[in-house]
């Protein structure tokens, strides 16, 4: 249990310095070292992200670091997205979500490693994409939200510098604001998928894993400020990778 505080801990971290990731870290870490069941483990995933975001969100909002323009373009099509997800997840095998999960990882650690400071640059100096193509982004963020349990960080701060012109300082905070959308979202719609298979989230790990994760999001914002972002996606796009190849090794097996 220690170990999984540990990993609470990192999640808040990592939502913290690089606005992403969070969630990425949280089902593996309910599946595998709180031993959770799978389809559990996502609804838990949205509550303990969704609050860890929230915390993060009000500084940024307070600091004035939020685009507030943005988080309606991708946050209320987001919403349709998350309930879709949620629902579509009860025809998924709680393996295969898990699975999907590993896959996205690998893509996740593909666009973080490819970052450059020059690709940054661009969403500072583009236009904003036209309005349908910000929507049809939302609407998928939030489906892949409510399909595996993920706040879409990772995907969002891309979105949101290369097709909204978000400045990159102002990206993470923006997509801590959508992530609380899509996550209470789709725990919400959750519910009723959980409620078909007999399960319910476990209160008790949502409020100890938000707490540390609070903290750790703390830390994250303050070594951010220090330490150069590309080097810290790249690291963190290493650790993906890694955990990917464990997760998708274990599930094939049960698969």
């Amino acid at each position: 249990m220690i170990t999984a505080w540990i990993g609470a801990i990192l999640i808040g971290l990592s939502l913290g310095l690089l606005g992403s990731g969070g969630s990425i870290l949280t089902v593996p870490i309910l599946v595998y070292l709180v031993k959770h069941p799978e389809k559990q483990s996502i609804a838990e995933s949205l509550a303990i992200v969704g609050a860890i975001a929230l915390f993060g969100a009000i500084r940024g909002a307070i600091r004035k670091q939020v685009v507030w323009r943005a988080v309606g373009w991708f946050g209320v099509p987001g919403i349709g997205g998350s309930l879709l997800g949620a629902y579509l997840a009860r025809f998924i095998a709680g393996e295969v979500q898990i699975a999907m999960l590993g896959a996205i990882m690998l893509v996740a650690a593909a666009r973080m490693a490819a970052t450059t400071a020059a690709r940054d640059a661009i969403g500072e100096r583009s236009r904003v994409a036209p309005p349908w193509l910000l929507v049809l982004v939302g609407f998928g963020l939030g489906l892949v939200t409510g399909l595996v349990g993920i706040g879409g960080g990772f995907l969002i701060v891309p979105a949101l510098v290369l097709l909204a012109g978000v400045p990159m300082k102002m990206a993470v905070g923006t997509s801590l604001a959508l992530i609380v959308i899509n996550c209470a979202v789709g725990f919400a719609k959750y519910q009723v998928t959980l409620a078909s298979v007999g399960q319910r989230v476990d209160w008790n790990t949502i409020v100890v894993f938000s707490f540390l994760g609070m903290l750790g999001s703390l830390a994250g914002g303050a070594i951010g400020s220090k330490l150069d972002p590309r080097v810290m996606r790249r690291v963190f796009a290493v650790f993906l990778v890694l955990m990917a190849v464990y997760i998708l090794w274990h599930q094939i097996g049960k698969l």
